[in-house]
């Protein structure tokens, strides 16, 4: 499997609206048959940072993505939404999905 984060800072005209902005590459990438997940986050500290996790079962699976017609879409309609170059974590992870933590669980009621 291969992880992504990708740290987004947008224009502040843009930050309320980011979701809306990215909703249909969103829609598309989870209906990907090797998309594994693909979640935003907003920054508590910094509303105009959002976080991108995302996951694909391969890397054969990201290239699909990245050559996608939607992937395409979204990389030519954000440079004007953000005010700087995202930052990028990727890393292939020997994993095929979520396993539950060990040291937490709910506390009985």
């Amino acid at each position: 499997m291969i992880l992504i984060t990708v740290k987004f800072t947008a224009r502040p005209e843009f930050s309320e609206t980011w979701m809306s902005q990215v909703a249909e590459f969103t829609r598309a990438t989870r209906e990907e048959p090797g998309n594994v997940f693909f979640e935003w986050s907003r920054s508590v500290e910094n509303p105009d940072q959002y976080v991108l996790l995302e996951a694909f079962e391969s890397a054969e699976a990201g290239a699909v993505h990245v050559n996608s017609e939607h992937f395409k879409t979204a990389m030519a309609a954000l440079p004007g939404t953000i005010a700087t170059k995202p930052q990028i974590i990727y890393v292939d992870a020997p994993v095929d999905g979520w396993s539950e933590m060990a040291e937490l669980s709910p506390a009985d009621s």
